[in-house]
């Protein structure tokens, strides 16, 4: 390959006639494509691809004069100019057998041609261009061809069963068009000299049987590679699976396949790569075991259920590489191997994350010798790391046991060999000083164990290279070693939840990497130091609950990147500086809460679009809530998972009256504005009814008067509202039953009036608290009635039951009581006198009886008497 340093394509080459054969690949011209060369009327190779050092825009209206043309490579040349008569150009072309125009800039894919003249061509490569039109007809005229690639254009549409035509296809690559959908048509499936299909990143849909079947019915079908990744399809994968004994390699990748690997699996004699990651499978065959070409395997982050014995790896001779990442803590597959196993492969790759391996170390590690990466992570492993292990003399680039039961003595004397290598430590029961590894250690992690003492002085210069150091959560004390400040790759510092002690030192000059700041929860005293100014990567810096003090240094504003400031729980005093929101537009939490700030809070914060979490409260701010409180979009608008890759670690949220901890996975959903405990003043502003996505408001124990803003219930998304222990007067707005979310309130020690809405979720807020001390507040669940109520029921707790008018519910019980009273005596008359009056027997026994005993009375009265 020559390199022509720039100089335009020359053009006399077009003078040179009998020329046949010209490749001038990445040869560094200039200029454009000269249109001389029309006049190489017997050329039949000519490859351009690549031999621009700079981008112009070519046409393609010399090519027609090349009609003996075989061969054409104009890959990466810009043909922009070309993008309306491209195809009509090659079409003039009817020797042509190879035509590579990949990267070229073009734009318009024709769907139609007035008549086919490349019927010759085997081998069309049109990928990465700029095509939005679905496949075109004319395409499946081209009976000869065997290599198909149009990845990387915006192609859509289903895939018609014209593919049926091209029976001569070898390779076919539609990969990364991200909206070809549909299923995976039945005519694919009789192409049985395809050797590679590549259709990932699509939108393709349906179960893969039918096209499997199909493969599986060709007498000899020649398929080696099949990557079907990043789709939707679904369904079980086919027992017919096992009859392409010819796949070498087979991705299933980021797709929703279900159930078990098919027990046929073991039939693929010559799979050397399996991938079904991302789907919801189940079920694992003992077969799989028999794949003895299979080199590398992952199965991670489905739904696997059982257990693994040595019978699912037994012939696996050829396995270096084996992942089974779950991120999900939840294990549902175990590893009940024999203690005594001997293992056939030698693992250079082990990913294990979420599965049982324990609860002893397992020994059928005990030949791996070869291994690099070893992560066991999640595993419930306990006890120690043993011997035998440390002694296999590994080279490794990767020990991750985070998050098991392991005790006794670090894996220190383990040998890293990569520049880049990782440990990983965290979530176990190590006890004593915290451990050092070899200074090609580039990430370690040893958070929530039990190490204590000191931070070893030297950590700067036994692990220089470091770019991530997280020993948070143990028993550490002691001062911040001037050391660390010599790690000019450290990129995330977090050594929070420790006993630290002393003053920030002056070290931050030599890390403008540092992206990650958390010292939060030690007992560090002093100021800011000025120095901190140099981190002009920080983005998240988190020195909440120690013994800080003084004012904030104006060298912070220099942080303009940062996304987290968090400094409560100290004692820092002064302003709230305006510059945070002048310097640090991108912010979008602010907590300062539990500090000694003074003054009122500065309009300019109103400037921060971003803020969507702000806590300000028990300080002692003054003056009143800045009128322009409502510009805060940040809580306004509803952020959604991609958001959360700008969020790391956790902060602790007041909430629902409680202390909330979020973290990455959650902190974006909070929207949330704590003022509370300050001596804010004046009325609530209206505009604070526009931030329509706050979820929590807390303005409690200040000074605010006025009425409650009329529009409260625009916050439909508010779950929190605490406004108590202020000098609030007027009636509830009636616009507040729209707070249909709404799980915590306090409207306590105000001067509220009137009545207590009887509607929506205030049915569920019945705790008579939340409204004492307002004396002209009234019913449920207080016990004061409100004018025009005759009587207040008994239990605030009847779910609103008696809500109802008191005099409509007597006059339902005087109806059911004169009810009851008529049919009483109707049963009574007519069960004694109907009887008498329908059975002349009875009658005449009971008249009879009432004579006689008349006359007995008569008797008995006329003897007393004489």
């Amino acid at each position: 390959m020559n390199n022509f340093g720039g100089t335009k394509l020359p053009g006399f080459i077009g003078s040179l006639k009998q020329l046949r054969y010209l490749n001038l690949s990445g040869a560094s011209f200039a200029g454009t494509i000269p249109p001389s060369l029309r006049n190489l009327s017997r050329l039949q190779y000519l490859d351009l691809s690549n031999c621009f050092a700079e981008s112009s825009q070519n046409d393609l209206l010399w090519l027609p004069g090349l009609s003996s043309l075989r061969y054409l490579n104009l890959g990466a040349i810009d043909l922009s100019k070309a993008a309306d008569h491209w195809l009509r150009a090659i079409n003039l072309l009817p020797s042509l057998t190879q035509l590579h125009l990949p990267n070229c800039f073009l734009s318009k894919l024709p769907l139609s041609l007035p008549f086919i003249n490349i019927t010759l061509l085997e081998v069309l490569d049109l990928s990465n261009n700029n095509f939005n039109s679905t496949l075109p007809w004319w395409l499946f005229n081209l009976t000869r061809l065997i290599h198909l690639d149009l990845n990387s254009n915006s192609l859509r549409g289903e895939l018609p069963d014209e593919f049926a035509n091209l029976a001569s296809l070898q390779n076919l690559d539609l990969s990364q068009n991200s909206d070809l959908e549909g299923g995976l048509p039945r005519s694919l499936g009789s192409l049985c000299d395809l050797s590679v299909l590549k259709l990932s990143v699509n939108r393709i849909t349906g179960a893969i049987t039918d096209f499997i079947n199909g493969l599986a019915r060709c007498n000899d079908s020649k398929l080696e590679y099949l990557d079907l990744v990043n789709n939707g399809l679904s369904g079980n994968l086919p027992d017919s699976l096992g009859n392409l004994k010819n796949l070498r390699y087979l991705q299933f990748l980021l797709n929703s396949f279900h159930g078990s690997i098919p027990r046929t699996i073991g039939n693929m004699s010559s799979l050397k790569e399996f991938s079904v990651a991302n789907n919801r499978m189940s079920g694992i065959p003992e077969s799989f075991g028999q794949l003895s070409t299979l080199v590398a395997v992952d199965l991670s982050e489905n739904l696997w259920e059982g257990v693994v014995t040595e019978r699912h790896l037994a012939n696996l001779s050829s396995l270096t590489d084996l992942a089974l990442n779950k991120l999900s803590p939840n294990i549902s597959l175990a590893f009940n191997i024999a203690p005594g196993w001997i293992p056939p492969f030698k693992l250079r790759y082990l990913y294990i994350r979420s599965c049982q391996l324990g609860p002893q170390f397992p020994t059928w590690l005990r030949n791996q010798n070869d291994l690099k990466t070893v992560v066991l992570r999640n595993a419930r492993i306990s006890g120690t790391i043993p011997n035998w292990f440390l002694q296999l003399n590994l080279q490794l680039d990767e020990l991750d046991v985070a998050y098991n039961q392991l005790t006794g003595k670090p894996p220190t004397s383990l040998t890293f060999i990569d520049d880049q290598s990782n440990v990983d430590l965290s979530s176990n029961s190590y006890e004593g000083p915290l451990p050092m590894w070899s200074s090609n250690v580039t990430t370690l992690y040893l958070r929530s164990n039990r190490f204590s003492g000191p931070i070893p002085g030297n950590i700067g210069e036994l692990m220089p290279y470091l770019t991530d150091l997280d020993i948070s959560w143990n028993s550490l004390n002691g001062t911040i070693p001037l050391s660390i400040g010599n790690m000019a790759n450290l990129t995330t510092l977090v050594i929070s939840n420790n006993y630290l002690s002393g003053e920030i030192p002056w070290f931050w000059s030599n890390l403008s990497l540092l992206y990650i700041l958390d010292m939060s929860n030690n007992s560090l005293s002093g100021p800011i130091p000025r120095e901190v100014g140099f981190l002009s990567s920080l983005r998240l810096f988190i020195l909440s609950n120690n013994n800080l003090s003084g004012k904030l240094p104006s060298s912070l504003r220099n942080c303009s990147s940062l996304h987290s400031l968090d400094l409560g729980e100290n004692n820092f005093s002064g302003n709230i500086p305006a510059w945070i929101a002048e310097s640090i537009p991108s912010l979008l939490i602010l907590r300062l809460r539990s500090n000694s700030f003074t003054g009122e809070i500065p309009p300019e914060i109103c400037h921060l679009s971003n803020l969507h979490i702000v806590d300000l409260s028990h300080n002692s701010l003054s003056g009143p809530i800045p009128p322009c409180i409502g510009n805060l979009t940040g809580l306004k608008v509803e952020l959604t998972d991609a958001d959360t890759v700008i969020y790391q670690g956790q902060l602790t949220v007041v909430a629902k009256g409680q202390f909330l901890q979020y973290g990455q996975s959650n902190l974006y959903l909070v929207n949330s504005l704590d003022l509370s405990d300050n001596r804010l003043s004046g009325e609530i502003p209206e505009a604070m009814t526009s931030l329509l996505r706050l979820w929590t408001l807390n303005l409690s124990m200040n000074h605010l008067t006025g009425r409650l803003p009329m529009d409260i219930g625009n916050l439909e998304w508010l779950e929190t509202l605490d406004l108590s222990s202020n000098n609030l007067s007027g009636l509830l707005p009636s616009s507040m039953t729209a707070l249909t979310k709404l799980n915590h309130l306090n409207l306590s020690y105000n001067d509220l009036s009137g009545k207590i809405p009887t509607t929506n979720q205030f049915l569920t807020l019945n705790d008579p608290s939340i409204y004492e001390g307002n004396v002209g507040l009234c019913g449920i669940p207080l016990p004061m009635s409100c004018p025009g109520d005759e009587k207040q029921p008994q239990s605030p707790d009847d779910g609103g039951r008696n809500s109802k008018s008191e005099d409509g519910g007597d006059d339902l019980e005087h109806i059911w009581l004169f009810l009851s009273i008529g049919l009483g005596f109707c049963v009574g008359f007519w069960g004694v006198c109907g009887t008498l009056i329908v059975k002349k027997s009875w009658r005449e026994a009971y008249f009879g009886y009432v004579d006689r005993m008349k006359n007995k009375l008569i008797a008995l009265i006329a003897g007393q008497t004489g």
